[in-house]
């Protein structure tokens, strides 16, 4: 699994959400001259995960954006799962996937599937307040 440049961002607009709370709303210019990030990408960013619940926007002056819940409520993988639709690390493993026909004598689909598990059960066990917790760079 390689995790793109949206997951990667979503990851570190959420953190900056959250390192920021204290203010009610936080405007998109802000947090993309903090991040590096240009506003454009962020915005589509930002529809994706308020379309999904994980954050509250308001348009306009005075408006911008803020978490729906506390940090320690965000588990990175769900991020992740928004934002890059998958963290399955081979196709056949895939939510919805079509049961492939050479499972049964699959000899590596439970090295896939542990892999899996794995990767899920880390990134489940992440949260935006863990990540608040690193030192910064």
């Amino acid at each position: 699994m390689i995790v793109s440049t949206k997951g990667r961002y979503a990851l570190r607009v959420m953190t900056d959400l959250a390192e920021h709370s204290k203010t009610d709303r936080i405007p998109l210019k802000e947090i993309a001259e903090r991040q590096g990030i240009s506003q454009k990408y962020i915005e589509a960013i930002m529809t994706l995960l308020s379309k999904n619940g994980m954050v509250d926007a308001v348009h306009g002056k005075g408006g911008g954006y803020k978490l729906n819940k506390k940090p320690e409520e965000y588990r990175v993988g769900d991020i992740l799962r928004i934002t890059e639709g998958t963290l399955a690390p081979v196709a056949c493993l895939q939510q919805g996937a079509e049961e492939c026909p050479r499972k049964p004598i699959c000899r590596t689909v439970k090295l896939w599937t542990k892999l899996d598990s794995l990767v899920e059960n880390y990134l489940d066990s992440v949260t935006l307040a863990d990540l608040m917790e690193q030192p910064e760079p």
